[in-house]
């Protein structure tokens, strides 16, 4: 469920951590993906989906009045499970304005090994949430 931070207008971010239901393949990422770039291009709202060994982090960014109905419907999706919201709330300027739904996984980088290498705290949920938003920005470049 969405932390009960107080609406606002403007502009606004959702961070979450999930797991993906065993089974899950290529084709369901793919369709996912798809689903997600239609739906965001038509709500306003860009971000990044991360996928690796098992689990997603996924960054959405916009509108904050079509922010909340996407992610309902996100945290509804019975394709994942364990959902852990890492941050959310609003948002000074778009983190991944081109992109209405970037994709990456392990093929392309490791999160879990950025996060071993770095000097990011997995502890403190504030330096873990801006931990994996640096990952995903650095993957966009």
């Amino acid at each position: 469920m969405i932390n009960d931070v107080a609406p606002f207008d403007g502009l606004g971010h959702f961070l979450y951590r999930s797991t993906a239901v065993e089974g899950l393949n290529a084709t369901d990422l793919e369709a996912i993906l798809t689903v997600a770039r239609e739906r965001n291009g038509a709500a306003g709202l860009t971000g990044c989906l991360h996928h690796e060994d098992g689990l997603f982090f996924q960054w959405l960014e916009g509108p904050a009045v079509a922010l909340r109905p996407v992610v309902e419907a996100i945290l509804r999706d019975t394709r994942h499970r364990d959902i852990t919201v890492l941050n959310e709330g609003q948002l000074d300027r778009r983190r991944f304005q081109d992109w209405r739904m970037r994709f990456s996984d392990r093929d392309q980088a490791s999160l879990l090994d950025w996060f071993a290498t770095s000097k990011a705290s997995t502890v403190d949920r504030g330096d873990y949430a801006g931990g994996v938003v640096a990952f995903l920005q650095a993957l966009a470049i």
